[in-house]
C-alpha cells in the first residue's frame, strides 16, 4: 500500500515525475466535467499540452463556472461532486466561494497528516496533552443550489476522528457560536481547565487578541473555572440549549498565577503562518504568552487547497503528490517546481481535483532551498499588495519589518498611501512608537523608496495614533461582513478606501491629507 510517506518521498527524489503523476491523476478527476469540455482538457495528456489549452485565470475570470457550481449545476468543474462550498474572505466585498469533493479532501488529508506527523516526530510530548486550535464554523449557509457554505478550519476540525477530536481543548459547539467575543470567552473557558500543550491558528495575530482576552477576562473567567460554571462575562449571554451544547459537564480548575498562557497551560509549541507579514505578530508572541515558545510553520495553504507542507523545522516543502503546482516569475514566465531557483520570488498557479484548474492563487513565495529535489518555500504576500504611487513598491513583508523595528509595543499597524501632489505613506498606529524608526527601516530595506524619498518625489511618512480598540473593531466587522473568523488578518496594507474604513470616525482621510 502505497502512504502518503511513501509519495512524498518519491516526489523528493524526481519532482517531474511527481507532478506528471498528479497530472494524470488530476485529469481523470476534471475528465467529463462541462469545463473540461470547453477546454479540451480531455486531450491534454501532457503538461505540455495543458499549457497550451487553458490559460493562466484568476478567481474573477473562473467566476461564472463557479456560480454556476453554486446555483446547483452537476459536473461543471469536476467529475465528483462537490460536497460543500469553502468561504474565504475575496479582494473585493463578495467572499470567494470554492468547491471541495471527495479527491481533493483526500488529497489535503493527506498533507494535513504528513504535517501532524513530522511534528509529532520531533516532539513525541505533544501527543501527551490537549491541542487548541482557533477554527471558524463550519457550516455558515447555503448556497442557492443547496450547497453548505462554511470554512475549511472547521470543515478539517469535524472531519478527525473521534480520538483526536477528544484531545481538542474546546468542544465544537464553541467554535459554532456566532459572536465573537461569545465564542472567544467560552473557548478560553475550557481550554483553561485542560492542559494544553499546543496552539493552532492561521494567524499569528488572533494568538495575540486571545492573550489580550485572557486578561481582560481574567476575574470572569477564574469564576468560571473555579464554580464549573459558563455565567461570567460575555457568557451570560448563552441561552441554556448553547450551554449544554458547549458541554454537558463543566470541567473545573482553580486558576493561579498571572493572566499569561505560559502559566496555565504547559505549552510546547505553537503552529501558526512565519511567513511574509506575520513577523511582525511573531516577535510580540513571547511577551504575550509569558515565555518563549517554540513556533512551527503551518504551511502554504489556502482554501484553494494545501500547496506546501512543513516537514521539520525548516521552511515547508512543496506538496507534488498533491495539487498540481506551476510558479510564475516576475517577467511573467511559468516554470515547473524543479524549474525554480534559490532566492527568487514566484506566483503560486495551481490546478486541483476540486476543478481550479491553472488558477492564480495570487500568492507571493519565494524559494528558500530544498529538501531532496523539491522546492522549500515561504510565504511571503499577496500579488498586487504592494503601496505604490511612483514607483516604490512597498511590499507588506517589508511594512511588517519597518513596523516591527519602529512600534515594538503597537497592538496594530497599517499602512496606507496619502495621495497628493507629493504623495506619501499614512501609518496608523494602535499604541507607541517612532515614526522616524519606521522610515529609516523602510529605507534601508527598499532602496527605491530611499531613492523616491531623497528626491523629493515622496513625502515623509505621517503617523496617526488610533483609538484603542480599533484593530478589534476592524477585525470584528470583517467577520460581521462573511469573513471566517480564523482566516482575518489584521492589515498591514491597506488600500485608501479600506484604510478609511479602518480609521473611520477618527478625522483623517488618506485622499485629503
Amino acid at each position: 500500500m502505497v502512504t502518503s510517506i511513501d509519495e512524498f518521498d518519491a516526489s523528493l527524489r524526481d519532482p517531474a515525475a511527481a507532478v506528471q503523476r498528479s497530472w494524470a491523476r488530476i485529469r481523470h478527476e476534471l475528465a467529463g466535467s462541462q469545463f473540461a469540455q470547453e477546454q479540451g482538457i480531455h486531450e491534454a495528456t501532457s503538461l505540455d499540452e495543458l499549457r497550451a489549452r487553458v490559460p493562466i485565470r484568476n478567481h474573477q475570470e473562473l467566476l461564472p463556472w463557479l456560480d454556476r457550481v453554486a446555483a446547483g449545476e452537476t459536473a461543471v468543474l469536476s467529475r465528483s461532486p462537490p460536497q460543500m462550498l469553502l468561504e474565504t474572505s475575496g479582494t473585493t466585498g463578495r467572499p470567494k466561494w470554492l468547491p471541495v469533493n471527495a479527491p481533493w479532501i483526500r488529497s489535503t488529508g493527506a498533507a494535513q497528516q504528513l504535517w501532524m506527523l513530522g511534528l509529532l516526530r520531533d516532539d513525541e510530548g505533544l501527543a501527551k496533552g490537549r491541542a487548541l486550535a482557533n477554527v471558524s464554523k463550519a457550516v455558515s449557509g447555503r448556497a442557492p443550489g443547496g450547497l453548505p457554505v462554511g470554512s475549511n478550519t472547521g470543515r478539517m476540525f469535524l472531519a478527525q476522528p473521534w480520538w483526536i477530536r477528544w484531545r481538542a481543548a474546546a468542544p465544537y459547539a464553541c467554535y459554532a457560536l456566532d459572536d465573537p467575543e461569545l465564542r472567544a470567552y467560552c473557548i478560553l473557558r475550557m481550554a483553561l481547565c485542560r492542559d494544553v500543550v499546543s496552539w493552532t491558528t492561521a494567524n499569528p495575530s488572533t494568538l495575540l487578541l486571545f492573550c489580550r482576552h485572557l486578561k481582560l477576562w481574567w476575574d470572569e473567567l477564574s469564576a468560571d473555572c473555579a464554580d464549573g460554571t459558563l455565567s461570567h462575562g460575555p457568557a451570560a449571554k448563552l441561552d441554556r440549549r448553547a450551554r449544554r451544547a458547549i458541554a454537558w459537564w463543566m470541567p473545573r480548575r482553580r486558576l493561579s498565577g498571572p493572566p499569561l498562557p505560559s502559566a496555565q497551560w504547559p505549552l510546547r509549541r505553537i503552529t501558526c503562518w512565519k511567513g511574509g507579514a506575520s513577523s511582525f505578530f511573531l516577535e510580540r508572541l513571547p511577551e504575550a504568552l509569558g515565555r518563549a515558545v517554540p513556533v512551527r510553520e503551518v504551511g502554504v495553504n489556502a482554501s484553494e487547497g494545501f500547496f506546501a507542507v512543513p516537514v521539520d523545522e525548516g521552511d515547508p516543502v512543496l506538496w507534488l503528490p498533491g495539487h498540481l503546482i506551476e510558479l510564475v516569475d516576475d517577467a511573467g514566465e511559468v516554470h515547473w517546481p524543479w524549474q525554480v531557483e534559490v532566492g527568487r520570488e514566484y506566483r503560486l498557479v495551481v490546478t486541483t481535483e476540486a476543478g481550479l484548474v491553472r488558477y492564480d492563487m495570487l500568492d507571493v513565495v519565494r524559494v528558500t532551498g530544498f529538501c531532496g529535489a523539491a522546492p522549500r518555500v515561504v510565504f511571503l504576500r499577496k500579488s498586487g499588495n504592494v503601496l505604490n504611487s511612483t514607483g516604490e513598491k512597498v511590499t507588506e513583508d517589508q511594512i511588517a519589518e519597518a513596523a516591527r523595528v519602529a512600534f515594538p509595543a503597537a497592538i496594530g499597524v497599517s499602512v496606507s498611501l496619502a495621495w497628493a501632489e507629493v504623495p506619501s505613506l499614512i501609518v496608523a498606529v494602535e499604541g507607541d512608537g517612532q515614526i522616524d524608526a519606521f522610515e529609516a527601516q523602510l529605507q534601508r530595506l527598499n532602496l527605491e523608496y530611499a531613492a523616491k524619498r531623497q528626491s523629493g518625489r515622496l513625502g515623509p511618512p505621517r503617523l496617526h495614533p488610533v483609538v484603542p480598540g480599533t484593530f478589534l473593531a476592524w477585525r470584528r466587522r470583517r467577520v460581521a461582513a462573511g469573513a471566517p473568523d480564523a482566516q482575518v488578518k489584521d492589515p498591514l496594507v491597506l488600500s485608501s478606501e479600506r484604510w478609511a474604513e479602518l480609521v473611520a470616525g477618527q478625522g483623517v482621510n488618506p485622499n485629503k491629507v
